[in-house]
Formats: C-alpha cells, structure tokens, sequence
C-alpha cells in the first residue's frame, strides 16, 4: 500500500486515525504497531515474518547492549546487531549483484537467489541499526516496552519512503505526545502538499520519462527534456513522499525532521547534499563517516573516508553498478571542490548552474537500468550518436510539457510556500485554505481514480 492510492486515502487512514483517537494513551502505541504491520503487509503478508524478526532482533539486542556490564559486552552485542542488519541487506538485497559480478569476473555461473525486494529494508534496517548504536553510545536508554520499540520500526508514515527517523529523535514522543485540532490541521495540509507534488506533479513528469524510453525517434533535445523530467520526477517523488511522512506524523504528535530544503538551489555540490534527503545524508555522516575518523585524518584517509561513503550511499540507492558509478561521482565532485580555492567566489548564477548540471547528468546515471544505456544516455545528450538536434516528435512533446515544466521549476524554490503564508495572513486566509486543501484533494483524487501513471520509486531501495 502507498500514500498515493484510493485504498490508503479513503479506507485506511481514515480507519486507523478513528481508532488512534478513540483508544486511550496506553493503547496509543499498539494502534499504531498493528496498523503498521496492516500497512506493510498489505500487499506482501509474507514480509510480515521479516519485520516482526527485525523487530524482535533489535529490540533484543537494545536490552542485552543495556544491560551488559562490560565494555566488551556492550561491543560484543553492538557487533551482533551490525551483523543482523547487513546480512540482512547483502541477502535480500546486494546477493544477486554481488553473484552477478562474481560470475562476470570469473566466467562461472553460480545460481542467483531470486529473492524479492521486501519494500522499505534500506529504511527500517537503517533506522533500526542507529538505535543500538544510539544505545551503545549511551546517549539513549534501551526501550523496556516491545510494543513502543515495534511502533517505531514498523511507524507506517515513514516505513517505505522515509525520512530516516532516528530512535534518539522521537523516543520521547513514544513515550509521552501531546495531540491537538492545529497541530493535525498542520498535519493535513502538510500531507496534502506532499500528496500533490507526488500525483500532480511527479507522476506527470515521470510519464514523459516513460514516454521518451519508448519512443523510436528520439533526438538531442529529447534527451535533455527526459533528463530535467527525471530530475524533477525525483525530486516531487521523494520530497512529496517526505512531505506526507512528515504531515501524517505531525497528526500523530510526532515532529519528524525535515528531509529536504530545495536543494536545486544549492550553489555547490556540498550544499546540495546538506539540503537532499537529509536524513540519508546526516544517517551517513553520524554512523559512517565520523567514525571513520571524518576530516581530523591525513589528507590520503579524508579521501578514502569520502569515497566510501559515498560508495555505500550508492549502494543503499540499488543493487547495480550504476548506482556506485553515481555515487562515486558525487564524492569525485565533493573532492574538487574542497581542493579549488575560491569557488565561492564565483557569481551565484554560475554556481547554481553548474550543480543543477552536475545532478542532472548524475540523475541520468541514477535512473538507468545499466552502465551501457548511462552511457548512451550521456552520448545522446551531447550529440554523440548522430541524432537530429530536435524533430517534430520533440516539439510535440515539448509544446504539450511546456506548462508543467514551468510549474516544476517554480515548486523547486520557496515561491509556492511564501505566497501561500502571505495568503495565510489574510482575513479570508482560513476559508481559502479550507477551499484549496479541498480543491487539491478532490483533484488528487480524480486523476487516482482515472488510473493515472503513478510508479514507485522506492520499490529498488
């Protein structure tokens, strides 16, 4: 089940928040366990044996790191739950890619797994592997009630698509939240505005996507046009998805952090990463690349520190070598900028364009289905392969996006938000809220109805 579906907007949500709001505080947390698992095992019942083992793994291993004695018994349990969450992952996940580039460097043929996916492991793992650290750590106690822990791993806003919620960030909320008619009513609006980046806006774009791959007359311009529709395909995905995470939990009493700031707005590539899927980015440096000795190492261990990050950031995307390729280039561009000086001198303009440059070319590589089609991708852009300049094909397409291109680029800065506050602050800013909040349901909900393109992009994370 997703956000953006007819099943989850008028039969789910609206069950499980009567129930939460009906059910005393005790029996708060175990609403909201059980319609987790509900929702996560809605389409695949069977993925419903892999979360209650997460849940049950970790939550184990959270007591026995709080209650051993020694320092060595407090690793011993820590390194228990690293294996878990990895074998986890490299089984469900990476086994086939890594048995695929075994066979391609070896010439044998050993049988792939064939496992499915379970949607959301990268998320849950995640999170669920920062609380035994957090606890490790001692900068949080091991949660005692296997019912608040489970409530957390499996908290349905955020299971599949994010942000990565740390246990240290809402364990008080776990324990004891406030619920209130504005903080919901935020909530609810915050929930809309995500819902129609990812219907109205996202879907859209990624149907030109979908309709540039399958047609046969492809041209120069038609390439570009596929790469900034993905490029803000991705970014309506993601943040509307996060938008919805974080509205929905705001109605619960939970204060999720913010996962993105209009990065294409950044000037650098460094800024870009502080401001896109900031969960992913802080998750990163807090548990990998600090520990790794961060940027307080020899200048050749800073280096090796950046490049494996951002080969596991690639990694945790997919299971593919376009993925690494994509991650690895982002550390490439990390690394030249930190050795040009006065790169901040340059005019904000040209800095700008130059990052959108940079993630849209990487975006091509992100969304290609293998290194060899990145490439023809990339070839294609630059003229590499004899296509026309543009053709008919192209100005038809073109002419038909033109307005939702305009759109998406102005949903890309704070435009939207700071009219829609200074509407706000007007004497009929309640009413006309009420009528838009309304009005984009109702229109969600047609094209939903209609059957509308809508992937999911989180199925490969």
């Amino acid at each position: 089940m997703v956000f953006s579906s007819i099943p989850f907007l008028y039969y789910f949500l609206p069950a499980v928040l009567a129930v939460y709001f009906l059910t005393p505080w005790r029996g708060k947390n175990a609403v909201l366990l059980i319609a987790s698992l509900i929702f996560y095992g809605w389409g695949e019942p069977k993925l419903l044996g892999l979360m209650a083992a997460t849940i049950v793994l970790f939550y184990a291993c959270g007591l026995a790191i709080g209650a051993a004695k020694s320092a060595r018994g407090k690793k011993c349990w820590l390194a228990v739950s690293i294996v878990l969450s990895l074998s986890a992952l490299g089984i469900f996940k990476y086994a086939d890619f890594f048995i695929g580039s075994f066979n391609a460097v070896t010439g044998l043929s050993v049988p792939f797994l064939k496992l499915a996916l379970p949607v959301g492991i990268s998320f849950y793992t995640f999170q669920s592997l920062s609380y035994t650290v957090d606890v490790y750590r001692g900068q949080v106690p091991p949660q005692k009630s296997l019912i608040r822990f489970g409530a957390y791993v499996a908290l349905f806003p955020q299971l599949i698509a994010g942000p990565i919620v740390r246990y240290v960030d809402v364990a008080r909320e776990l324990e004891q939240r406030s619920h209130s008619w504005p903080e919901a009513a935020l909530g609810l609006r915050r929930f809309l505005v995500g819902l129609g980046k990812k219907v109205l806006l996202a879907d859209q774009f990624a149907l030109l996507a979908s309709i540039f791959r399958e047609s046969g007359e492809p041209s120069v311009l038609f390439y570009w046009m596929y790469a900034a529709a993905f490029t803000l395909n991705i970014y309506f995905d993601f943040s509307g998805y996060s938008d919805m995470a974080i509205g929905l939990g705001r109605i619960l009493g939970f204060r999720f952090l913010e996962n993105f700031d209009y990065p294409y707005l950044a000037k650098s590539v460094t800024e870009f990463w502080r401001r896109w899927h900031m969960s992913l980015g802080s998750w990163f440096r807090d548990y990998v690349y600090i520990p790794l000795g961060g940027n307080r190492v020899s200048r050749g261990r800073w280096v090796f520190n950046i490049v494996t990050v951002w080969m596991l950031t690639g990694l945790w995307h997919g299971a593919a070598w376009n993925f690494v390729v994509w991650g690895l280039l982002f550390a490439a561009l990390l690394l030249l900028e930190k050795g040009i000086p006065g790169l901040e001198k340059l005019p904000s303009a040209l800095r700008r364009c130059y990052v959108l440059l940079a993630v849209c070319l990487s975006f091509v590589i992100f969304n290609a289905d293998s290194l060899s089609q990145a490439g023809a991708d990339l070839a294609g852009m630059f003229g590499l392969t004899g296509l026309p300049l543009v053709n008919r094909e192209t100005w038809y397409y073109l002419g038909s996006y033109s307005v939702l291109f305009v759109l998406g680029v102005v949903g890309c800065t704070p435009a939207v938000k700071a009219a829609g506050e200074r509407l706000m602050k007007t004497k009929a800013g309640p009413v006309l809220e009420l009528f838009w909040m309304t009005a984009l349901l109702m229109v969600c909900t047609a094209y939903l109805v209609d059957g509308s393109f809508s992937p999911f992009l989180y199925f490969r994370f």
